[in-house]
């Protein structure tokens, strides 16, 4: 049996307290519940895995990308405080709610990222998990979709920082806009982006053709998927473009968010992949051999996003998640996108006319690529 990493998880056991407005969609509690699964699975307390505590952000840390009038409306919404100003900001919002603890939560939230971060980058660990972290909206003086604070960006950012390669992927099932829009013109980290098409989700953008520009120019890829995609689709474009991409690139770290909300049954995506393909994808980026941090992000079906993210970090660490009942069509549903049998999901298949459609679609953004993308980074159109 190959070694294992040196792996490490983020925690938040003494704040449990901290969460959004009952009804609200996004749930930290789904990271206790990957807990309980893990320990479930006999994976806690594991030599190879420790649990390290999260450490709130600092101020200086925080302002590393957020402007300080932004940091201290956050501060004052926490405190219960609503404000005109804070409206024209996107706190207060339906999908950024003004709440008691919201301050702290986002703080500890981006806190754990750049702990694990530290962690890499003193190589104190090869992969790092932080399932509350992923906030992949936030912009620099704006909340906006669920996300007040983006750990993903101050994560590149401190990385880059210490002369480190960086490259991001991300696969939640939404564009991460506010990464993209924070370091479209940084030549120090590679963008990927893999998420379900703005023509039918927010927030409406992360097409094919924003690759960059300067000498960041193709250091932005995105790589839009119809709605319906299935395992198949998805892993053909990871395959055929993320991967090669990443290899040519050749970081030295690696900044993963595997959002569960790309899963079948996610009441707010489109895509209808299984937990098979996000934990393949997560064990081709752990494959590079470089170290990884990962990150949470989406995920509104607690439970499979909590399954999902056992699945996929138990892979990356080489363990076994198979079970009997894996690759077979058909058997028994339990109310979500699970079966009996197993952490792992079901698989299920477009066919038809919409098998020819998405198949269509995601050969037209690989082409895209090959064509445009690919020479930039010395590929070949054959590669992948």
């Amino acid at each position: 049996m190959a070694a294992r990493p040196r792996a490490a998880i983020v925690t938040y056991e003494e704040r449990r307290d901290l969460t959004y407005p009952e009804g609200h969609p996004f749930r930290p509690e789904r990271a206790f519940m990957l807990m309980d699964i893990l320990a479930r699975e006999g994976v806690l307390g594991e030599s190879w895995l420790r649990e390290v505590l999260a450490i709130p952000a600092s101020y200086d840390e925080l302002a590393r990308f957020h402007t300080p009038g932004y940091l201290s409306l956050l501060e004052e919404a926490s405190r219960g405080r609503m404000s005109l100003e804070m409206l024209e900001v996107g706190l207060g919002s339906a999908d950024c709610p003004v709440f008691s603890g919201l301050h702290e939560l986002a703080a500890l939230a981006a806190g754990g990222t750049l702990l694990g971060a530290r962690m890499l980058d003193k190589a104190e660990a090869d992969v790092v998990f932080n399932p509350i972290g992923g906030f992949h909206h936030a912009g620099k003086a704006f909340a906006e979709g669920f996300c007040y604070v983006n750990d993903v960006v101050l994560a590149c950012l401190y990385l880059a920082d210490q002369g480190r390669k960086v490259a991001c992927v991300d696969l939640d099932v939404h564009h991460g806009n506010g990464t993209e829009d924070a370091l479209i013109d940084d030549a120090r980290v590679l963008k990927t982006s893999m998420h379900e098409s703005g023509r039918t989700l927010y927030p409406g953008g992360g097409f094919e053709t924003r690759i960059g520009a300067g000498a960041a120019r193709g250091l932005n890829i995105n790589v839009p998927l119809p709605a319906g995609s299935d395992d198949d689709a998805f892993l053909r474009a990871f395959r055929g473009v993320i991967m090669p991409v990443l290899g040519a690139y050749g970081p030295d770290v690696v900044v993963l968010e595997i959002g569960m909300d790309v899963l079948a049954g996610d009441p707010l995506g489109h895509l209808r992949l299984t937990n098979n393909a996000t934990a393949e994808a997560a064990t081709l980026v752990r494959g590079l051999g470089k170290p990884v941090l990962v990150l949470g992000g989406g995920g509104y079906h607690p439970h499979n996003t909590a399954r999902g993210w056992a699945v996929a970090f138990m892979s990356m660490c080489g363990v076994d998640t198979e079970d009997a009942y894996a690759g077979l069509v058909g058997g028994v549903f339990l109310g979500d996108c699970g079966r009996r049998g197993g952490l792992r999901d079901m698989r299920v298949y477009a066919s038809g006319e919409e098998r020819a459609a998405i198949d269509a679609e995601v050969e037209r953004v690989i082409a895209f690529h090959q064509a445009t993308t690919f020479p930039i980074h010395g590929i070949s159109s054959n590669a992948g």
